[in-house]
């Protein structure tokens, strides 16, 4: 049996036992996990037709969004607490972020969460306000985005991205993947991201 001063001052065993110490803690955690109905079933928001995945549009705003950081000053993840399902909508829940590779939770919030942005505003605020944030929001310290009124910068890899999806689980069919360079014709990146946020939270909001 050893001691524990000899592991201690042994380099060698304090790193063997720590891994062993977090492999078996980490299995304890996730094994169960692969026999819990509710993280094994279909999530009922995907089942109901509620929540999709990405169009080609989407995605590309997502991409932009980051690529720019947004996700360092917004958050995508409202707690179930009274002061901020009273502020932001609904609490988030997992469903909702089935297709999100990778999900844009989030804690730091400089500027407000996102989880339900989506329908709360027009496309004209929100163009408006990514072009100039002072315009709509006086006391805003959001950088503006105006340049992002350009067209986006990597449509043609966008084929091969859906593919990618598609491999760790979005269901992008065949066609889907073959009209995506053809829905992205003379968008925008700013287009892009207001369809992105414009689709933020709608689809729970389809159940109440």
């Amino acid at each position: 049996m050893l001691k524990h001063e000899t592991i201690e001052k042994n380099v060698g065993w304090l790193i063997v036992l720590t891994i062993v110490a977090i492999s078996f803690g980490g299995l304890v955690e996730i094994v169960p996990l692969f026999f819990q109905k509710s993280t094994t079933v279909e999530s009922e928001l995907v089942a109901k037709g509620l929540v999709k995945p990405y169009d080609p549009v989407r995605l590309s705003g997502r991409d932009v969004y980051i690529r720019e950081g947004c996700y360092n000053c917004h958050s995508q993840m409202i707690r179930p607490f009274r002061a901020e399902t009273e502020r932001y909508g609904h609490y988030s829940v997992a469903g909702e972020f089935v297709y999100d590779h990778p999900f844009q939770w989030g804690s730091k919030r400089t500027g407000p969460d996102l989880a339900r942005v989506g329908g709360r505003y027009s496309d004209l605020w929100h163009r408006t306000h990514l072009i100039n944030p002072r315009d709509v929001v006086p006391e805003s310290n959001m950088p503006a985005y105006a340049f992002l009124d350009r067209p986006i910068k990597d449509a043609s890899a966008i084929e091969d991205k859906m593919r990618a999806l598609r491999a760790v689980g979005v269901p992008y069919t065949d066609e889907e993947i073959a009209g995506a360079k053809k829905a992205l014709e003379g968008v925008t990146e700013i287009d892009a991201l207001i369809a992105y946020l414009q689709g933020m939270g709608t689809a729970l909001k389809q159940t109440r």
